[in-house]
């Protein structure tokens, strides 16, 4: 069993004494092998920016890691919501293309701007067919899923919840919860196990920020419905959270789970630093059943005319 501290091994317990019912394979977890992977988020490709360009020396610098795999942790490409079709099959192209340099198995994770027509000014109709998340679970992956992984269980979600008004908040929906709550019922409490969503669970990235004159009634930055899921969080050994969407490498404690945003890939959409973050990507390790991460920069410089105009 991973080294845990007493009150984490005292609630563990007790979730595994109240799970005694699950079969006996269920509950026997495999010895947690010390690894590395790549946490790869908010890459926002497009030709302008020399975003592309960015990229690839991203990739190109995460490859030599010795990493096991990769987790794009969303917003490949910018911006499905508001462009057409034809604009957004390029920039998926270009994604996958420039993705090659990383050599590695990658686990996908769908963010916002991966979303495709979901902005009236788009001109997508309701009805065509690649509207919203679908291109991106033909194409790309599922909008959530789990995998394991030497001992770790892996949890990608969907974070993306749409609006009546065609646009976007942080939300899980009803058959997501459903299925992450049947999925680690198949965990033994003492597993570790990593979650990843773009938009992040918690977050003190609103702190950060003035108050915006107009107040939304839909949050963006962060999971609306997170108190339905920490319950479910509170019975394992969560080990940490991967999130995005901000742009800022930020670690936020909250019950013994640390919630660790990563920096992005395009840093200030590729306009220079966001919030004193710089652009890059984060590297994580597991070690003695135990999650540490260290964020890597890569040596992008934005066109200073561009950055000046931020």
């Amino acid at each position: 069993m991973p080294n845990l501290d007493r009150r984490r091994f005292l609630s563990l317990a007790a979730a595994g004494a109240a799970a005694s019912s699950l079969p006996s394979f269920a509950m026997v977890p495999a010895a947690a092998q010390d690894f590395s992977f790549l946490f790869v988020t908010d890459v926002h490709i497009q030709p302008e920016l020399h975003a592309a360009e960015g990229t690839a020396m991203a990739f190109k610098k995460a490859r030599t890691m010795h990493a096991d795999f990769a987790i794009q942790g969303g917003d490949h490409i910018f911006d499905g919501l508001a462009v057409p079709m034809s604009r957004s099959m390029e920039l998926f192209k270009l994604y996958n293309e420039t993705e090659q340099q990383l050599g590695l198995k990658v686990y996908h994770t769908v963010g916002n701007h991966d979303v495709l027509g979901l902005y009236p000014k788009s001109g997508y109709n309701l009805t065509d067919p690649m509207y919203g998340k679908t291109y991106f679970e033909e194409k790309v992956g599922p909008r959530f899923q789990s995998f394991d992984h030497k001992g770790v269980h892996f949890i990608i979600l969907d974070s993306i919840g749409f609006t009546p008004e065609r646009s976007y908040f942080g939300f899980l929906d009803e058959i997501q919860v459903a299925w992450l709550r049947a999925d680690l019922a198949k965990v033994s409490p003492a597993t570790p196990v990593i979650l990843v969503s773009h938009i992040p669970l918690i977050t003190a990235y609103a702190q950060y920020l003035a108050p915006p004159a107009t107040p939304s009634k839909y949050n963006s930055l962060s999971v609306s419905n997170t108190y339905e899921i920490l319950p479910l969080l509170a019975k394992h050994n969560v080990i940490g959270v991967l999130q995005g969407h901000t742009h800022v490498n930020e670690k936020v404690e909250f019950n013994g789970i640390t919630y660790i945003t990563g920096g992005a890939v395009s840093g200030n959409w590729w306009k220079g630093i966001h919030e004193g973050t710089p652009e890059g990507f984060t590297v994580c390790t597991v070690k003695d059943g135990k999650l540490t991460t260290r964020y890597e920069t890569y040596g992008f410089h934005a066109d200073p005319v561009t950055a000046s105009k931020e």
